[in-house]
Formats: structure tokens, C-alpha cells, sequence
């Protein structure tokens, strides 16, 4: 079973390569006239060994010298196009492997990006992909040549005399024996590798983008011991591998040695009794050598095989993945939006049997404020997540404008679906393609005008470079105030009919709130606005405020209402009323 699971996935490969079929043709031309050239060397031995030394014929050896020479400049030419069209279509099909796995990754849905870390992530575009490289360019080269070699020289081997090609014959079982049982366990090997390779990555990737902690806890020691550990466990899962390559080689060496051996002596009885000549026998231990060594060659190039066949199953395994979150089939366009968003008996859970959202149903209207609060956990930020579908509701319906989400493209729905999250994520770029991002088809003095209205424009001209200041990793060059109001313009320029403001200040200090929270105010005029709050100051003036515990709907109202209620929202209110009145006194 797991031989035909290793067949299937290697023949799934090399379906890549069926696009560059007509390359492969001609490479397979030119490998099989450079094997010819190698095959026909040893008739060329025979030859002077049995006529031009018998006869001392010097013209004859002189054409056999200069033939010799023809032969390896016509193998050089053909070894060549041979190594150049297989090394094209290798990385072809490396690149159209990259890009399907690129291009899954960006379909997957945001479950899988909150499951998975991210080093592990990268690893299936970086790592598993480029081992691939390895199976369809060097190794499938080296098992393409050496397989034409082989099968040419057994050919000229029984031509000469069958029954000392069955001496040579008698070592094959055990030849491919070892490579079955030494190709089990190097691509087990292979596996753990590629594993472990993920986990570096990992591990570097954790402690590049958190750097700020690792030295703010000083921690360093701590990232380098738990970076170290992590490689010497590839280190390890290498040297296994180096291992059993090790042992695999000699072993062949040895059973290929045998055989030779046994050929050497029953040719040589056959010589010494007339029935082949001394010049067929030299003829034949010369394709002995040339199926020795293309023998362990194969063994090399099939143990690497094995071994890239476990990444190529990492990055099957994440091209298989389910998409659950798809266009429905005969899904419709959203039409331009008004803003009338309608939560019907909706619940939710991220696992089974842990209910995050229990039955709950609200309708907003178009323009209106409506602001989310509760403790933490109450289920807040899944409400964001639901309407724009990066989670699909478990139970119950979410329309806009009566439309149900489920039955429009995601496209035309999240096109109309503004977000400015708490954690503000710049590119590494200039700040000008980091506003372009929200709409690529703006001109400059739309981009200039979003920024304008984000607050942003003045702080943006006093940049280095203006608007092409580059960012750096995570716009790390600028600060939190002006992270998130380059992240309002570039919300402006997309210009949505539906708001979500995901704790869009809770991060900043006081000032840098008052700068962004007027861009926000400008941001949501005539838009319909989902705002999750964690200062309840914050939304005061929300047209409707919504409070969670626990998944559950619990209070609606205004501000003023909800305090008269003295439920929840008053008692949370009345905790963050006294912390202020607490900090003033002490002066924080």
C-alpha cells in the first residue's frame, strides 16, 4: 500500500511537468543519444582488442583514438541540451508548485491562519517546495540518464552472451531489495526533516517579528538555547538520513562487486575455452562497470527521491485542504449596498461543543453607529468576523440588505466591508502603496485626499520622503498613532458602505487616541458602523450599543438607557468611570 501511495504521489508530480511536455520530448532526445555514446564505447574497446591489437593495425587505432574523441564531443553537446531542457522544466514546474501553494494559502480560510503558526506556514512555499527541486531537476536527470545507460548496456550485455548476463542478472533482486528497504526508511527520514526544517522556521520567524519582547524581557539567551535546540533536532534528523545513504552505497558497491567478480570468472573460463573472445569479455565486464555504477547512482537518486517525496506530500496535503468558505455555486453579485445589516438567531463555534455565539439576532440600519462591548471573550470580535465570512456562522442567517451573505460572492461582499483592526498591518513599502492597497485603481489625489480626511497628510509630508517613505517590516519606522490613521486612509480610499472597527484605539495613548478617533468620526459619516469598543467613553454616541457575555445578547439600548438599566454595560462603565477618577487623582 505504501508503495502505490509513493507511485501515486510521484506520478501526481510529474503531472506538472505534462505543460512542458514538448521540452521534456527533445530532452529525452538528447538523453538517450548521450547514453548512446556511452554504450558504444565499450564496442569500440572490443574492436581494438580483438582486430587492431591482433593485427597491429596503427591506421585502424588511429581512427579508433579520433572516433573516441567524436564520441565524447557528440556525448558533451547532447549532455548538455540533455541537463539545460530537463534544469528548464525542473524549475518551471518548482515555480508552477510555488505558485499553486501561494495561490492556496491565499484561498484558505482565516481558521487555518489561527491554527497554524506562521513559520510553518512559509515553510510549505520556501522548504517543502524548493526540496522538490532537488527530485525534478538533479535527481530525475541523473534517474533519466542512468536508466537509459542501464537498460542500453543489459541490452548489448545479452547480445554478447546471454547466459553470462545471467550471473550479472543474479545480483539484481538483491540490488533492488536494499533500495526498497533503505527507501522506506530515507523518506521517513525525509519526513522528519522537512518537519523539523518547519520548526526553525518557525522558531525564526517568532523571534524576528517579536523582537521588541525578546529584549524588552531580555530573553535572548532564552530564544538562542530554544533556537539551538530546535537545530540540532534538524541536525539529528540529517544525520539519520546521512546514515542510511551511507550504508546504502557500500552495500550496493558490494553486491555489484560480487557480480563482477562472478563475470570475471566464468568469461574468463569462457575465453580460455573458445567460446567468447578476450575482446567481447573486456566488452562485457566494461557494461558490468556501466550498470555498477548507474546501479548506485539510481540507488542515490531514488533515496533522494524518497526523501523529496515527503515534502511533496506537505505540499499536497495543504493543496488538498478544504476551502469550507467558498463562492456558493450561482453565488450573485452584492449590488451597491445601503447598509441594512440583519444578525438572524445567529451562533457560532470555533470547535465542536464550544459555543462562542448562542442565538443572536439584531438589525442595524443604514449609517447607523452600533457599538459591541462585554468582557473579554463575550464574543465581540466573531461578530466582526461573521459579516464579512472569514468564519461562517454555525447556525442561523446574516443578510445585507436582505441579502443572505452565504449567497453572494465574497468578492462583492467584502468589497463593500471596511475594516481597521486593533493591530494595524502595514506592508513593506512606501506609505503611498500602503494607502493604494485599499483601492489600486486610485489616482494620487485620491490617495492624498484619503489621508487628508485619516489625519494623516501633514505628519506623511514631514516623512523623510513624503508619501515614498518606506515603512520598513510592519511600518515599524513610524508610530502607533500614525500606523493606524494610515490605515484610516487607506479604509477612506476603499471607501466601503459597511464599517468595522475592531478596538481600532485601545492601543494608543491619549493624544494619538484624539487624532485618530477624529479621522474615525470622519471615517464613519454615512456608513453603517460595527464598532468594537474596549474604552466605553469611546461610544457614548452610538446610535445603538449592544452588550455581550458569555455569547448571549444580554442588553441594547442607548447610553443613556443602558445606564438606567444598571445591568452590565452600567457596571463595567462604572469600573473604567473609577479607574479614570483613580489615575487623575494619582497623577497617571
Amino acid at each position: 500500500m505504501k508503495k502505490f501511495q509513493s507511485f501515486k504521489l510521484y506520478i501526481r508530480l510529474l503531472k506538472n511537468v505534462w505543460p512542458y511536455r514538448v521540452r521534456l520530448f527533445f530532452a529525452g532526445v538528447c538523453t538517450i543519444c548521450a547514453s548512446a555514446a556511452m554504450v558504444y564505447l565499450p564496442w569500440i574497446i572490443r574492436d581494438v582488442v580483438d582486430q587492431i591489437l591482433r593485427d597491429k593495425d596503427a591506421e585502424k587505432l588511429m581512427y579508433i583514438a579520433l572516433s573516441i574523441i567524436v564520441v565524447f564531443i557528440f556525448r558533451g553537446f547532447f549532455s548538455y541540451g540533455q541537463f539545460y531542457l530537463m534544469s528548464y522544466v525542473g524549475q518551471k514546474v518548482v515555480i508552477d508548485m510555488r505558485r499553486k501553494a501561494f495561490e492556496k494559502l491565499q484561498r484558505l480560510p482565516v481558521a487555518f491562519y489561527d491554527k497554524n503558526k506562521t513559520g510553518t506556514i512559509m515553510s510549505y512555499v520556501t522548504n517543502d517546495v524548493g526540496a522538490l527541486q532537488t527530485a525534478l531537476v538533479d535527481n530525475a536527470v541523473e534517474l533519466i540518464t542512468e536508466g537509459v545507460v542501464l537498460i542500453a548496456s543489459i541490452g548489448a550485455m545479452i547480445y554478447l552472451d546471454w547466459k553470462l548476463f545471467l550471473f550479472t542478472a543474479a545480483t539484481f533482486p538483491f540490488v533492488l531489495l536494499f533500495i526498497d528497504i533503505f527507501g522506506k526508511k530515507i523518506r521517513k527520514s525525509g519526513a522528519q526533516i522537512q518537519d523539523v526544517v518547519a520548526d526553525i522556521t518557525s522558531v525564526l520567524q517568532e523571534s524576528v517579528t517579536s523582537y521588541r519582547v525578546v529584549k524588552s524581557f531580555v530573553r535572548e539567551d532564552y530564544e538562542i538555547d530554544r533556537f539551538n535546540e530546535t537545530n540540532l533536532e534538524n541536525f539529528y534528523a540529517n544525520m539519520k538520513n546521512v546514515r542510511l545513504n551511507a550504508i546504502l552505497a557500500p552495500v550496493i558497491e558490494i553486491v555489484a562487486a560480487c557480480g563482477v567478480t562472478a563475470i570475471l570468472w566464468y568469461g574468463g573460463n569462457s575465453v580460455i575455452q573458445g567460446y567468447i573472445s578476450a575482446g567481447s569479455l573486456v566488452a562485457f565486464l566494461t557494461y558490468a562497470v556501466n550498470i555498477s555504477n548507474p546501479i548506485k547512482r539510481l540507488s542515490k537518486a531514488i533515496a533522494a527521491i524518497q526523501k523529496a517525496l515527503a515534502a511533496a506530500q506537505r505540499v499536497f496535503d495543504l493543496l488538498d485542504l478544504p476551502e469550507p468558505i467558498r463562492n456558493a455555486e450561482g453565488a450573485r453579485t452584492l449590488p451597491t449596498v445601503k447598509g441594512v445589516v440583519e444578525f438572524n438567531h445567529v451562533s457560532f463555534e470555533y470547535n465542536p461543543g464550544e459555543q462562542v455565539l448562542t442565538d443572536v439576532s439584531f438589525t442595524s440600519k443604514p449609517g447607523q453607529v452600533i457599538a459591541f462591548v462585554g468582557p473579554s471573550g463575550a464574543g465581540k470580535s466573531t461578530i466582526a468576523s461573521l459579516l464579512p465570512r472569514f468564519y461562517e456562522a454555525s447556525s442561523g442567517s446574516i443578510t445585507v440588505d436582505g441579502e443572505d451573505v452565504r449567497n453572494v460572492t465574497m468578492e462583492s461582499l467584502r468589497g463593500q466591508v471596511g475594516i481597521v483592526p486593533q493591530e494595524t498591518l502595514l506592508f513593506n513599502g512606501t506609505v503611498y502603496d500602503n494607502i493604494l492597497y485599499g483601492r489600486l485603481d486610485a489616482t494620487k489625489e485620491e490617495v492624498e485626499a484619503a489621508a487628508r480626511a485619516a489625519n494623516a497628510h501633514e505628519f506623511i509630508l514631514e516623512l523623510p520622503e513624503g508619501y515614498q517613505t518606506k515603512l520598513g517590516d510592519r511600518g515599524v519606522n513610524i508610530s502607533g498613532g500614525q500606523r493606524q490613521r494610515i490605515a484610516i486612509a487607506r479604509a477612506i480610499l476603499k471607501n466601503p458602505r459597511i464599517l468595522i472597527l475592531d478596538e481600532a484605539t485601545s492601543a494608543l495613548d491619549t493624544e494619538s487616541e484624539s487624532v485618530v478617533q477624529e479621522a474615525l468620526d470622519r471615517l464613519m459619516v454615512g456608513r453603517t458602523s460595527f464598532v468594537i469598543a474596549h474604552r466605553l467613553s469611546t461610544i457614548q454616541n452610538a446610535d445603538r450599543i449592544l452588550v455581550l457575555d458569555h455569547g448571549h445578547l444580554v442588553e441594547d439600548g442607548t447610553h443613556e438607557e443602558l445606564i438606567a438599566k444598571n445591568g452590565l454595560y452600567a457596571h463595567l462603565y462604572e469600573i473604567q468611570y473609577k479607574m479614570k477618577e483613580n489615575l487623575e487623582v494619582t497623577g497617571g
